[in-house]
């Protein structure tokens, strides 16, 4: 790689932001397809975003990725926002167009691709979804795109997960009925009733973190997702149980994947982008 006065710069903004795997895969990608581009990590403090939004426009970065903290308190200085970030209510993917900021949010795809390698086919299936957040958010969308035919929303703070519900319906006005919320306790109770678990939340980032319910109660017909970039305690419950699982990095991947397409207009290349991190 080249570096001249031709280079197109993207990035993502973050905070902190150094652990990112983002420029590694996105940088391989533009070197593959021989796009004379860069992509680096910026670390934007809270209290900088705005600054930093208005900097694409200034420096003539092409576009970033937005990741944890910033999601949702990027939207007021876009220009525009995609349809799924009004549903969502958070963007991980800005395009510059000459100034002109388009906010998407890539999440529910890379979840929904990720999960199609596991699960090919989602229509109808009953979905346990711990946790009410971001990508909580993100990923209950994308269930509902591919008509998932039942939702179970666990929260520790069950009136959270009531109020993503009350939101969601203001888009989709079946889904008070396909979405219950129920708390932490109701799991062990409703397990035998889903195919799909997937865990939005922190737990099991730490070795010594408990566990959210009785993972014992896990069996063949399972298929369990933790978004958490690494073996879980959870997955390597359902690796024991014979259950089909997957953590967060094809997530990761196909998010990228879908971002790297909205800025360049080419297609991804899948493989160049898991080799570059080894997944």
């Amino acid at each position: 790689m080249t570096l001249d006065g031709n280079t197109l710069v993207y990035g993502i903004f973050g905070y902190p932001v150094k652990h990112s795997k983002s420029p590694t895969f996105q940088t391989a990608a533009f070197q593959h397809l021989g796009i004379n581009a860069v992509y680096v990590p910026f670390q934007v403090k809270p209290e900088d975003i705005e600054k930093a939004v208005e900097s694409l426009r200034v420096l003539d970065i092409k576009g970033v990725n937005v990741t944890i903290p910033h999601k949702e308190n990027v939207i007021p200085y876009l220009n525009e926002i995609s349809e799924e970030v009004k549903v969502i209510k958070a963007v991980n993917t800005i395009k510059n167009i000459d100034g002109y900021l388009i906010g998407y949010n890539t999440d529910w795809h890379g979840f929904i691709e990720g999960l199609k390698e596991i699960m090919p086919d989602i229509a109808g299936k009953r979905v346990l979804v711990i946790g009410a957040g971001g990508s909580s958010r993100a990923i209950i969308y994308g269930l509902l795109n591919q008509g998932a035919g039942k939702i179970y929303l666990a929260n520790r703070n069950i009136q959270r997960a009531e109020n993503l519900i009350e939101d969601f319906s203001n888009f989709y006005r079946i889904v008070k009925m396909i979405i219950k919320p129920i708390s932490l306790e109701e799991i062990n109770r409703i397990l035998n009733e889903v195919e799909l678990i997937v865990n939005t939340t922190s737990v099991g980032l730490n070795e010594d973190d408990p566990e959210i319910f009785d993972y014992d109660l896990i069996n063949s017909s399972h298929t369990v997702v933790d978004i958490i970039y690494k073996d879980t305690k959870l997955l390597q419950k359902a690796k024991e149980k014979n259950a089909k699982y997957q953590n967060g990095y094809p997530m990761l991947i196909y998010q990228g994947a879908k971002s790297f397409e909205i800025w360049t207009g080419k297609p991804a290349p899948i493989e160049v982008m898991k080799k570059a991190i080894g997944v």
